[in-house]
Order: structure tokens, then C-alpha cells, then sequence
């Protein structure tokens, strides 16, 4: 697949889940819904941020990033980023609908987000250098 058609893919696929959970949001009364019709909301919430964060993320970095070559290296990063930014804006989301959500909480979410984002980072099985140093030659 080529960077080209994974933006285009991508995009489609955020407009679909954005289009369905505005149906959702202005369709389904969440008083009688019960837990399948929170259990829409929040995976076609989640899927909307991850897609909206992977290609506006991506495309920023793009910008920054002349080379071709390594922007495809930024793929996976952008979306594992993006992924673990949509947990904890539905986890928070979630704890504020139970009344949970305290600035202490969130602190704490964020610290989380922070250090598994840090500890993934370093967890590399190859450093940079590596990856870089290929499209030098």
C-alpha cells in the first residue's frame, strides 16, 4: 500500500466514523439506549479520533519532514500515537460520565499516557541511526 492510498483510506474511513457517530449522537436517546447504544457511542468515537489524529498528525509531520523517504518511518509512530490519545480521551470521557473525573484523575491519566508512550519509545528493538542511515548511502 502506498503512502498515498493509506491518507486516502484513512480518511474515507474517519469520514464514514465521523458520519456515524453524528448519526448516533442525533438518532439514539442515551436514557434508553442502555449499554449497547454507549458501547456505539464511544467505539465510533474512539475510531473517529484515532483516524482524525493519525491523518492530521501525520500530514503535520509531513510538513515538517522534506524527506519521503523517512516520513514513511512515521506511519506506525503517528498511529500508535494517535490510538493511545483516543484511550485516554474516551477513558476520560467515560469516567466523566460516571461523575469520576477529577483534575487529580486526569493528571494521573495523562502521567499514564506518558510513561507508556515513554516506555514503548525506548522499548525499540532498532535505534534511529539505523533507519536513517540506510537512505544515506
Amino acid at each position: 500500500m502506498t503512502l498515498r492510498q493509506y491518507l486516502i483510506l484513512m480518511s474515507v474511513g474517519t469520514f464514514i466514523c465521523w458520519a456515524t457517530w453524528l448519526f448516533i449522537v442525533f438518532s439514539i436517546d442515551p436514557a434508553t439506549a442502555g449499554s449497547m447504544g454507549l458501547s456505539f457511542f464511544y467505539l465510533s468515537l474512539f475510531l473517529s479520533l484515532v483516524g482524525s489524529f493519525s491523518v492530521i498528525v501525520f500530514l503535520l509531520r509531513r510538513l515538517v519532514i522534506k524527506n519521503n523517504e523517512v516520513i514513511f518511518r512515521h506511519v506506525k509512530r503517528t498511529f500508535r500515537q494517535s490510538v493511545l490519545v483516543s484511550l485516554l480521551l474516551i477513558f476520560a470521557l467515560f469516567l466523566m460520565q460516571w461523575r469520576l473525573l477529577a483534575w487529580w484523575n486526569a493528571g494521573l491519566l495523562l502521567a499514564l499516557f506518558i510513561i507508556l508512550e515513554t516506555f514503548i519509545f525506548t522499548n525499540r528493538r532498532y535505534r534511529n541511526d539505523i533507519y536513517v542511515g540506510q537512505f544515506e548511502k
